[in-house]
């Protein structure tokens, strides 16, 4: 019987662990970097072990440290949680030497998926279809594109599509170097690319006792870099060839049966709109996504999980799945530059509904679920994954939980880091995603969101100028009495400056014996530190305004505060390029006196798990390089100066 539990992992699903683990009761033990000492799992946890360092090769992927963590706590078990040591066979098998129990499926079973070259032979022996394997050298332009991806690991990394023959080599290498880095293991493969494929996954369970279900299937087709930004389910592609749901099923329980699984795993398939599918890998541990099966089912997966570890068996067949649930990705992002990583204080975090509940209603109204890594104040730090929480709505119809989703999602309160919020609402809201048309080429085909609103951010910047002039008014006694730009006569304006990205808002304004007057609009009714009502074409409109230092949120737009009087020493040289994130310098491509192209890549970094390529602005000569590869740097450093030549 499980009495303690040690989370071999972090963030949100530590914190969806330990939330079972208490149902059940059975105390928790987390594991913490330097880095997530403050985190909210480690405070929530009944005990603790500092895992010195920040680097996840020194910390959380430290196997032997993590079995010390557990014995020293006193746990007799190890949940892997998903990522780090979850799909590694050695830990496991370390785990269930030291007599602990692993919460985790049979040693021989990661080994068999561990490698997606040998699990794709063993498929395909066992009656699962898949996808034909491409030696590197054996492809020619007849099979492209193709993509080349990682033997080892998942998640996006190791993974590069190759549309010309000239560019074959180039990209194995980049994807081997970064598969080394991320898995320890640099094998890739390549199979043919299925640039609008559908993503579908069957959930499996297995008992010891050769029960295995198959818990209903999830799509999530709209990636970006390989990686999911939303899942539902039911598939609406099953959905609308239902004689597909049973196909899929049977090859999930061949998949598991073929090596004799135990546990909670997910078989992955890429489909095509006729309804073909072919096996892509199997996660031997439980998927991120796993609370939109939790939602339909009614089952508390996690749970699950531990009955199996400790010997118990699973009834004949699993229960039905009812209504539909979705769910997204929030990550500190912008989708709009590249989809680059941000980092910085999350000043708040508001989001509506209960916290990691398993399961959810059969029947009834929407219901919310938010499971976060994060909470008000929390530092998102460059370490680890950008993802800062998973948002899930069930409804009784897929729109209805579309609907509730995109709704909770636009009055959510998050300030502080930029995130794909916005691009969450427009997805959700698109009727190609309403139709059911979630391919993987989704991005590709519709874009990623709508134009800036400058009407919304304009508007934005004139009540965080008003706020501000009201805070300030209260903050001095006179001001109460007399208001700042009061004049017996009229005078010049004042003014305040804000930027959104590169758009620059000027907002002038006159305190006069009838109340504030804003240049061009619109009227002011009332201007408070935290609320501020303007009216516009006879309509008026409430806006909430939360002031940082070097930040002002205004609903959903944040808004940089532009200085009066710069520090001159603050202006970088013309053709500096800097660091766009706090990161680690993988690769360095030129040489000072190096002549470069627009687009050429000059700097790669890696930060929360991706790889960023820097770029030169222009053709010119690069004549400044301040790094070198291995160095970590913070956001802003500058990286590299080119040189733009005059005729560019």
């Amino acid at each position: 019987m499980i009495t303690s539990v040690l989370v071999a992992n972090r963030g949100e699903i530590a914190r969806r662990v330990f939330r079972t683990a208490r149902d059940l009761g059975v105390s928790t033990v987390a594991v913490h970097s330097t880095a997530d000492a403050s985190a909210p799992y480690v405070g929530e946890a009944d005990a603790a072990v500092h895992l010195p360092g920040t680097a996840p090769g020194d910390t959380y992927l430290r196997g032997e440290l993590v079995i010390e963590a557990a014995l020293k706590a006193g746990a007799d078990a190890v949940h892997p949680g998903y990522g780090f040591l979850s799909e590694n066979a050695g830990f496991a098998a370390a785990v269930m030497d030291a007599g602990l129990t692993w919460i985790g499926p049979p040693v021989e079973a990661i080994l068999s998926m561990g490698s997606k070259i040998e699990a794709k032979k063993l498929m395909d022996a066992a009656g699962v279809p898949v996808l034909r394997q491409l030696a590197a050298g054996d492809v020619t332009d007849a099979d492209l594109p193709v993509l080349v991806k990682a033997s080892a690991g998942g998640g996006g990394r190791g993974m590069r599509v190759v549309e010309r023959l000239a560019d074959l080599q180039a990209e194995i290498a980049s994807a081997e170097a970064e598969a080394l880095s991320a898995f320890g293991d640099g094998t890739v493969f390549c199979e043919p690319y299925l640039a609008t494929g559908r993503h579908i996954e069957v959930q499996v369970l297995a008992d010891q006792h050769g029960t295995v279900w198959a818990v209903g299937e999830r799509e999530c087709s709209i990636q970006r870099r390989h990686q999911k930004v939303v899942e539902e389910a039911p598939s609406p592609l099953v959905e609308r060839l239902p004689w597909m749901r049973e196909q899929l099923f049977e090859a999930a329980r061949k998949a598991a049966q073929a090596i004799g699984y135990v546990g909670a795993g997910t078989v992955e398939f890429l489909a095509d709109e006729k309804g073909g599918f072919y096996f892509l890998e199997m996660n031997t541990r439980l998927q991120v996504e796993h609370p939109v099966t939790e939602s339909t089912t009614g089952l508390d997966l996690v749970a699950l999980q531990f009955a199996v570890a400790s010997g118990e068996a699973l009834p004949a067949e699993p229960p039905a799945a009812v209504g539909h649930s979705i769910e997204v990705r929030l990550y500190a992002e912008d989708p709009g530059n590249d989809w680059q990583p941000q980092t910085g204080t999350l000043h708040r975090f508001e989001l509506p509904g209960s916290s990691f509940g398993p399961g959810g209603p059969r029947e009834g109204t929407p219901w919310i679920r938010v499971d976060s890594g994060v909470v008000s104040g929390s530092e998102v730090s460059p370490y680890y994954d950008a993802m800062l929480a998973k948002v899930i709505v069930w409804g009784a119809t897929r729109a209805q939980a579309a609907a509730r989703l995109a709704a909770e999602l636009e009055r959510a309160e998050i300030h502080g880091v930029r995130t794909n919020r916005e691009l969450l609402v427009w997805i959700l809201r698109h009727p190609a995603f309403l139709a059911g048309d979630t391919d993987t080429a989704f991005f590709e085909q519709h874009g990623i969101g709508e134009p800036a609103d400058a009407a919304a951010e304009r508007l934005a910047a004139v009540a965080a100028a008003l706020a501000d002039a009201a805070s300030r008014r209260e903050r001095t006694a006179v001001q109460r009495r007399v208001p700042s730009g009061w004049r017996n006569l009229p005078s010049q304006a004042q003014r305040k400056s804000y930027r959104v990205g590169e758009t620059q808002y000027d907002v002038d304004y006159w305190v006069t014996r009838d109340g504030v007057v804003v240049e061009g609009g619109p009227t002011v009714v009332d201007a408070a530190p935290e609320r501020v009502v303007l009216e516009v074409d006879g309509v008026r409109r409430a806006l909430t305004v939360a002031a940082y230092p070097g930040l002002v949120c205004v609903g959903s737009v944040a808004l940089v505060p532009v200085e009066r009087f710069p520090d001159p020493s603050q202006q970088l040289a013309e053709g500096a390029l800097v660091a766009p994130m706090p990161g680690s310098v993988v690769r360095v491509g030129v040489a000072v006196g190096d002549r470069v192209t627009r687009g050429q890549g000059l700097v790669w970094l890696e930060a929360m798990k991706m790889e960023h390529t820097i770029s030169a602005p222009a053709d010119g000569v690069v004549t400044e390089l301040a790094v070198a590869a291995g160095q970590q740097v913070e956001v802003g450093v500058v990286l590299a100066v080119v040189q733009v030549e005059e005729d560019a």
